[in-house]
């Protein structure tokens, strides 16, 4: 693999320096860190995205996408993170929008593909259920058909951002005959359809992004439905692969590294900066030597993509591997925070503190025990991988 950059990859990399610095200014990132204005300020983000042309970066360019290279779309994540910008909200533009564009009638391209591109809809995800989490096949919400409609009864949970969410795609079952996989339907529901109740749900970190999504006697048009009826395991599995790919937050990771390496600068261990330290520097080193043997694999799975190809295993390996190290990182960054990341919000101000980081340190490293359990837990994976790739 050839790692070096091409004339023209450098003159991509200084457009995009050039578009952030420009576009994502210090009151966007204002409105974005204030949960009274993030919704707007997401959609305003996004919509600058969109009117760049850079909106979709993994979408084949006859439906909106960029037509970026691997190359071009490692070197766009890259700056991202280092520029410290929030990636887009996933479930539209890099979930449910790719599962129609593949899965999905003309109708429903022309209708929903463009508003996605937009961000006229914000769209969340309605796959985990009270007791059917990793196992996504024993999920009990049901749809019912009566006429042009289908009648939904059951919970989600574990839906993020649902409070502010125009639409969900769900999987329903449909049939209860035959193995678990089959009998599952992949609905399109919009949210503000009668018998519809979201629940908060407040995360250990103290944030509220996750919800319990009740369906009460929805009715939902059949021309909703994407594919084939008891066709919906299927459409998961594709959007799963996407999901599982970009769970493995590589670049995110090492920005998040980076930050702990000039925090550790700055912190006195024994009279001497906790970066000179000899055990500190082994962890920093393994962690970084992981991270970029994992960002390789990633830039793989990249170019097989943009050959034609589909994430596959592959993907299980990337969101095992990737998981793994936003936890090292998250550890290790709360190490370096030391007892000061125990201090409560509010009971201290940052220059009281010492520790303008320790908070943050905290709260995501509360949130990020999950990331090994999201998007089919890691063990799921690990079979995964034994029986696609093993023949296990």
């Amino acid at each position: 693999m050839d790692t070096s950059f091409a004339p023209e990859d450098l003159a991509f990399r200084d457009e995009v320096r050039a578009f952030f610095a420009e576009a994502y200014d210090a009151e966007l990132q204002a409105r974005l860190n204030n949960l009274e204005t993030f919704r707007d300020a997401v959609i305003d983000w996004q919509k600058r995205l969109y009117k760049q042309g850079w909106i979709a970066p993994g979408w084949p360019k006859e439906y909106g996408g960029t037509g970026w290279n691997a190359t071009q779309k490692f070197i766009y994540e890259t700056e991202r993170t280092a520029a410290g910008i929030r990636d887009v909200i996933p479930f539209g533009l890099n979930m449910v929008g790719p599962v129609i564009y593949q899965f999905g009638n003309e109708e429903q391209k022309e209708r929903f593909l463009p508003r996605i591109l937009q961000s006229e809809d914000w769209w969340c995800q309605g796959y985990s259920e009270p007791g059917a989490g990793s196992d996504l096949a024993s999920l009990k919400t049901r749809a019912v058909r009566e006429g042009d409609e289908y009648i939904v009864t059951g919970a989600k949970i574990w839906t993020s951002y649902a409070q502010y969410a125009d639409w969900i795609f769900c999987l329903v079952r449909t049939n209860s005959d035959g193995k678990k996989q089959e009998g599952i339907s992949f609905l399109l529901i919009d949210m503000k359809s009668p018998g519809i109740k979201v629940n908060p749900i407040v995360s250990i970190d103290g944030h509220y992004s996750l919800n319990e999504v009740e369906f009460n006697d929805v009715r939902v048009p059949v021309a909703n439905l994407i594919g084939e009826q008891d066709k919906g395991w299927t459409y998961a599995k594709a959007l799963l692969a996407h999901e599982r790919t970009a769970i493995a937050g590589v670049a995110d990771s090492k920005r998040t590294l980076a930050q702990t390496r000039e925090f550790a600068a700055r912190e006195v261990n024994g009279g001497k900066s906790l970066l000179s330290d000899p055990l500190f520097q082994k962890r920093l080193s393994d962690i970084e030597i992981e991270l970029m043997a994992l960002e390789f694999t990633e830039l793989r799975v990249l170019a097989s993509v943009a050959s034609g190809g589909a994430p596959g295993a592959e993907s299980s390996l990337l969101k095992i591997k990737g998981t793994e190290m936003q936890q090292a990182v998250q550890e290790l960054k709360m190490e370096v925070a030391a007892y000061y990341q125990g201090v409560l919000p509010n009971e201290l101000t940052p220059e009281q503190l010492g520790h303008d980081f320790g908070s943050q340190a905290r709260q995501s490293y509360m949130y990020g025990r999950a990331s090994t359990i999201y998007g089919g837990s890691n063990e799921v994976q690990k079979n995964v991988i034994a029986k696609a790739v093993l023949g296990l």
